[in-house]
């Protein structure tokens, strides 16, 4: 999966609208070494979306699993 950036994102808002939740930005930081160092993301930026580890996903709240 991919996610296309909005002018503004960032690292932990990007999670939160993807996983549900901002503790889940260093996966997506893992998964984009060469967009690490960008703190304020311009817009149409393309990151990789991987998906959460199934150990991660099981330790949510009901509510937050897909």
């Amino acid at each position: 999966m991919i996610y296309r950036t909005v002018q503004g994102d960032m690292w932990d808002g990007i999670a939160f609208k993807i996983y549900g939740d901002a503790r889940f930005l260093t996966l997506l930081l893992n998964a984009n070494p060469a967009h690490a160092a960008v703190s304020v993301f311009s817009g149409n930026i393309v990151l990789n979306v991987p998906e959460l580890p199934s150990d991660i996903s099981s330790s949510l709240p009901p509510w937050r699993r897909e």
